[in-house]
Order: C-alpha cells, then structure tokens, then sequence
C-alpha cells in the first residue's frame, strides 16, 4: 500500500552541510509488497503486485517492474509515489537510510486497491500484505484485506509495524514481525526468549494469527505456534545493505509453503533469502544462486 521508488547510492563520507559527490545512482521498484513480489520471480515462483501509486515516480516505479518481469497492476492515485534514499559511505562501511512517508490516499483509491485485488485472487494460494500504511489510510485496512483473503480461500500473510499491527485482529496465517515489532505491539519489553514467545501465543489464542515469525536479526528467527516453538540459528553471511532482507524472508517463507515445504523448513528458506540479500549492494535484493546455497549449507551444518 506504500511503495517506493528506491534510489541507492554511494559517497565516501557523508558529513552535515557539507557537498557530498555521489556515485552512479541504481533505481528499483521498492516497498514491502513489491520486494516480495521481485523476490518470489527471482526464485522462479510467480506472484502478481497490486498496488497504489502516481506521479513520475509512479511511473518510473511502474517502468521498472515492467523491466525486471513483474507482473503487476497500479491503481493510479493523484499524489505522488515517495522515494527511498539509501547511501553507502564508503569511508565507514555505513549504510544511511532516508525514508520519507508517502502520498495520502483517499477513500475511493484505497477501495480501489481492494478492488483490483479481488479481481486477481481467484487462483491465489497466498495473499501477502508487506509494508507501512500511508497517511489517511486506517489502521484497521488489512483487517479489509484478512476478510477477502478469507473469502476467496487464500492464506494471508502480513508483515507490518506500528498501529496497522496492533488492529490485527483475525484472519491472518502467519504474521512476521520483529521483536521491536512485537515489543510494540504487546507494550513490552520482551527480554527473554520466555517472554517472546508468550507474547507470540498471546497473539495466536487472542485468534491474530495462526503461526508467528519473529526475526530476531543476528540472533536468527522464533517460530511460534499454538503447539511450541522453535529457535533457528541466524546465518552468517557479509552485511552490504539491509534494505529488503525482511521482505526477501518473507517471499521466500511464503514461496517454500507454497512448494509443499513445512513451517521450519519454509522458515529457513526464508532466513536464507534474507541473508542473501543482506549480502548484496543498496537496494538489489537477492540472488537466486545465493538462497538455495545459504539454504542447503543449514542442514550440512545440521549434520555435520
């Protein structure tokens, strides 16, 4: 519901007031929903991205799915699309994020993303909801998008934050957030392993969620049931860029249950799609090659 014309760059050091020379600019198609989409084609599954956008970074935005193979459909807003910024500072390794919050929306297009959604879920398996909320949309808009994932007999995945997290009420198969994340939304801190994961199955008795994700960054992922829970170990990998390494989790977590993989084993193969895009450069996500190695080296750990 938010996406991103993503802008990566480079400078060798980025100082306050100051000039900064940058280098060659790469453009994507960004935000939670869109990365998700870019990561299932890039790991030879097919999805279809629906999503709100206007202005010329609409557009270009809309180019640039059409140039990586996307299949898609924009519902034409009147603002104009944001753009992310992401530098790389040469001088420390560093990376700088700037993240700028989004057109409003009004009531008619935010019924029309809906809308156009339902036209593409007939032979939907999952539907996959990833991303903040722009201004002027409700809270509660994915409880909109739980009910007619419901209705058209689909699984409903959901990577949010904030407020848009703590209005998830039902409907929802597997909810991915982090601990920060789910810090927020139970209001508290949640230090131990303990405390996670009776927040989690807070979460999944209140009916929020039938299955929870919290990725724990380097401290790997908790996947939560009703059931039990289990901790996987993170992967080691070389940190370039952060940007959609959750989103890349979530495609592939998504992707692996669509090819019969069980909760733990679509878990790692998210886990992997994240560390492989934490391996590449500003905003590229991740490689195809890169997932399925970082994917098969965990059992090769596990054996060994």
């Amino acid at each position: 519901m938010n996406p991103a014309l993503d802008i990566a760059t480079s400078a060798e050091a980025v100082i306050p007031t100051e000039k900064m020379r940058c280098g060659p600019p790469r453009y994507d198609p960004g935000g939670g929903g869109i990365n998700v989409a870019r990561v299932v084609k890039i790991l030879g599954g097919e999805a279809f991205a629906v999503f709100p956008a206007g202005g010329p970074a609409g557009l270009a935005l809309e180019g640039l799915l059409e140039r990586d193979g996307v299949p898609h459909q924009r519902i034409p807003i009147k603002g104009v699309t944001r753009e992310s910024f992401t530098v790389d500072e040469r001088r420390s390794g560093q990376q700088y994020r700037f993240v700028l919050p989004g057109p409003s929306l009004s009531g008619d297009e935010q019924r029309a993303c809906l809308e156009s959604l339902v036209e593409h879920v007939a032979n939907a398996r999952f539907i996959v909801a990833s991303g903040s909320l722009p201004p002027e949309v409700k809270p509660d808009f994915f409880r909109g998008v739980a009910d007619l994932a419901k209705r058209s007999g689909a699984r409903f995945v959901l990577d949010t934050s904030g407020e848009a997290l703590r209005q998830t009420r039902q409907g929802v198969y597997l909810l991915k957030p982090s601990l920060r994340e789910l810090r927020e939304c139970v209001g508290r801190e949640l230090r131990s392993e303990a405390e996670q994961v009776e927040a989690a199955q807070e979460l999944i008795a209140d009916g929020r969620s039938e299955v929870i994700v919290i990725s724990l960054g380097a401290q790997g992922a908790l996947l939560v049931t009703a059931q039990g829970f289990q901790r996987l170990a993170p992967i080691d990998v070389p940190i370039r860029s952060a940007v959609g390494a959750g989103d890349s989790m979530v495609a592939a977590i998504t992707l692996g249950l669509v090819r019969g993989l069980d909760l733990e084993h679509a878990v790692r193969f998210g886990m992997a799609a994240g560390a492989a895009t934490l391996m590449t450069p500003g905003t590229e996500l991740c490689r195809r090659d890169d997932v399925e190695k970082l994917y098969s080296n965990q059992f090769i750990r596990k054996a060994i």
